[in-house]
């Protein structure tokens, strides 16, 4: 078979690209509901257990994020750099096997030690991460509103694995309902905190995590309220501050006048 000429090369990669980006807009909004879905199921996985249903349903979802992840890697042109871009999702694809092969030996001896936690501590970051980008991809210009929508969400997520890794504290004073540890999480995302500290080692990572999306985040929220109502002053003609209305008039008057002093000169 004779070798493809650069020309060539680069058309076929043109082409294979443009039906990636139709294959990723037309899966948007499925995979970004798909999403939710499997994070709210991981929320309850991780306070109060699946059922059967749950559990198969999260397996479901699981194989149709596989599906769309093996369709965009075969149609990416450029393979190594397209898993090098995406390899947070690697992991949140390939995470959940090692909780489908739970019965496997190498599982059974994971459970002896406090790898299950790491792996999840891992699951927990790789999965909020694998929603986010779907989120992400639905806002075409990330504002306001998708960063209240990533805060929530990493808030309920974030509860979720500090109730489940704060269970195992040595000395019993963790968090005794999912409700108490999205409490926690919430003051903590305003800055506030509160008396309690992380005693497992997994709990205080998964604290500094939250605590650094807060600190990032506190200032971007801080800064667009505070827009907001200079915005809302600077339409107001009684605020303090001065409203554009009164410049755009003394603006006017300013035009008006410099045009009734040229006349003047024109008169002279």
């Amino acid at each position: 078979m004779k070798p493809l000429n650069r020309p060539e090369k680069e058309a076929i990669e043109h082409e294979q690209q443009q039906i990636l980006q139709q294959l990723e807009d037309w899966l948007e909004l499925p995979m970004l509901i798909l999403s939710f879905a499997w994070l709210g199921l991981f929320v309850v996985e991780l306070t109060w257990g699946l059922t059967p249903l749950l559990d198969a349903i999260s397996i479901v979802i699981w194989g149709a994020f596989i599906l769309e992840f093996v369709l965009r890697l075969s149609l990416a042109p450029h393979k190594a750099r397209y898993l090098k871009t995406n390899w947070m999702t690697v992991i949140s694809v390939l995470l959940p096997a090692l909780r489908v092969l739970r019965f496997a030996r190498v599982m059974r001896i994971l459970q002896t030690t406090r790898a299950v936690r790491g792996l999840r501590l891992v699951r927990v970051m790789a999965r909020t991460n694998h929603s986010m980008r779907s989120l992400a991809a639905n806002f075409g210009r990330r504002g306001f509103g998708y960063v209240v929508m990533t805060t929530a969400i990493i808030t309920m997520v974030g509860a979720a694995g500090m109730y489940a890794f704060e269970q195992d504290a040595p000395d019993l004073s963790g968090f005794d309902s999912y409700s108490t540890a999205l409490w926690w999480t919430a003051m903590l995302m305003t800055t506030m905190g509160s008396d309690y500290f992380p005693k497992t080692p997994e709990g205080r990572i998964l604290c500094f995590f939250l605590a650094l999306y807060a600190f990032a985040v506190f200032g971007y929220m801080t800064a667009t309220l505070a827009t907001f109502f200079i915005g809302q002053d600077a339409d107001d003609d009684e605020a303090e501050i001065v409203g554009v209305k009164s410049l755009d008039a003394l603006r006017d008057e300013i035009t008006a006048l410099r045009s009734e002093i040229q006349s003047l000169r024109q008169g002279d």
